[in-house]
Formats: C-alpha cells, sequence, structure tokens
C-alpha cells in the first residue's frame, strides 16, 4: 500500500489538500513500519484543486491521501480516481501513517470536529480548515459516496 502525506515542509503533515504541492509518499508493508520512499512536488497546475478531473495524475499511484483538512470536492474527487482520502490530527507524518493504519477513517463524518468546516472562500469551493482557524459542527456533512 502506498500513502501519500500533504505538507509543505516535508516534516509536518499540513491541510488543505486540494491545493497541496507537495507529499510524502511512504510504502506500508504487513507488520512493518511505513517507509518514504519519496517526495512529490507538484507545479501549481497539478494540484488537485486546479487540476482537471481526467488524465492521469502524479497522485493517481497511491491508495490514500492523508491531510489535516480537505472539502468534499477533494473527497469525492479522489475517490472517483480509487483513492481514500482521511483527515488526519498528527503533525508526524510517519505517525500520521501509523495512526491511519491503526484507525483508517474513509468518510466525512468520521473526520474529527473542526477539521471540515464548509467555509466559501469567495472562489466557489468550500474549504475546511483545522479546529484552531475556525470551529463548525460536523454535524452538517454527508457521505454521498455509495459504498
Amino acid at each position: 500500500m502506498r500513502i501519500a502525506v500533504t505538507t509543505q515542509d516535508f516534516q509536518t503533515v499540513t491541510g488543505h489538500a486540494g491545493r497541496a504541492r507537495r507529499f510524502l509518499i511512504y510504502d506500508v508493508q504487513p507488520g512493518a513500519d511505513p517507509v518514504e520512499v519519496e517526495r512529490l512536488y507538484l507545479p501549481p497546475q497539478l494540484t488537485m484543486h486546479d487540476f482537471p478531473s481526467s488524465g492521469p495524475h502524479p497522485v493517481d499511484d497511491v491508495d490514500v491521501v492523508l491531510s489535516k483538512s480537505f472539502g468534499e470536492g477533494f473527497f469525492f474527487r479522489m475517490a472517483s480516481r480509487g483513492i481514500i482520502a482521511a483527515i488526519t490530527e498528527i503533525t508526524d507524518p510517519a505517525e500520521a501513517v501509523k495512526g491511519y493504519l491503526e484507525c483508517p477513517t474513509t468518510t466525512l463524518d468520521e473526520a474529527p470536529a473542526g477539521a471540515v468546516c464548509g467555509c466559501d472562500h469567495g472562489d466557489g469551493h468550500a474549504h475546511h480548515h483545522s479546529e484552531d482557524e475556525h470551529h463548525h459542527d460536523s454535524a452538517h456533512l454527508r457521505n454521498d459516496r455509495a459504498e
């Protein structure tokens, strides 16, 4: 299994996954610690926010994307590509991967309170923040993903 973690500095997990340009890629084998195998640095036009829905993308070869926050659009775009988008509150990338493996979250309803707020920043897209940026009740979220 390959897991991508959003990051700005290649040292901590960051949010706004749809705008992320840097990813740490981990390979995960049963019974072993995650191993960082790649550092992905995307040009601005390849952020998931700006990338057209169709066509191959460098993130396509991962199974999971972990981030501190993302919007519903990112969640469903990843699902359409066969990739699980999951929220983590853990800031250390390798520990975040371990945490995901111990307790995978696969729906927006399972996101920690405040990680997904549905804020509209005037560009027509809902964006999501960590609890220290905005605090909203996550009860308004829905999971439209087919099981």
